[in-house]
């Protein structure tokens, strides 16, 4: 793989369900990823990751979000603009579109691929996830990481 990509999680690892997005990325960190994939523990997300994301040509973004799905529902986005991203990301969804925003004030469109995980809100404050997401992580886990190998195979297709 030639390209550079950077799955991000992002969440709030004090706040139960709602750090589900960090939860995931660092188990996706131990399995075996293609060259060039990076998995970077984005917290709270700020503009401090805005340089591994600029220097990245394909962003992944992990995180959880409140709508009407059952508890741990993985969803996977293709959104374009700040406008795009679901309403109900979780609490640090302004930092994160904001983010998205400054890669047009640069001069740069983002490739992002954004898989949300559905979470219930209000979320207890707390470390570590509720039951029900805890066990639905593995599967989740293994969704994405399957999404990123076939991005491996997609790019050698491309260049055959």
């Amino acid at each position: 793989m030639s390209e550079r990509v950077l799955v991000l999680g992002i969440g709030n690892i004090l706040m139960g369900d709602e750090g589900v997005g960090v939860e995931v990325v660092l188990k996706l960190a131990d399995l075996p990823l293609p060259p060039g994939m990076t998995c970077l523990d984005g917290g709270t997300g700020s503009l401090q990751l805005l340089d591994p994301m600029l220097e990245a040509e394909r962003v992944v973004l992990i995180d959880a979000t409140v709508d009407s799905e059952p508890v741990g529902t993985l969803k996977r986005l293709r959104p374009r603009f700040s406008k795009d991203y679901p309403r109900r990301i979780t609490a640090h969804d302004i930092g994160l579109k904001d983010l998205i925003d400054a890669f047009y004030l640069l001069g740069k469109e983002p490739d992002v691929t954004l898989f949300t995980i559905s979470i219930e809100f209000p979320q207890e404050v707390g470390v570590g996830l509720s039951g029900p997401l805890r066990a639905g992580v593995p599967g989740i886990v293994a969704e994405i990481h399957e999404a990123l190998l076939a991005f491996e195979a997609q790019d050698a297709q491309a260049i055959a």
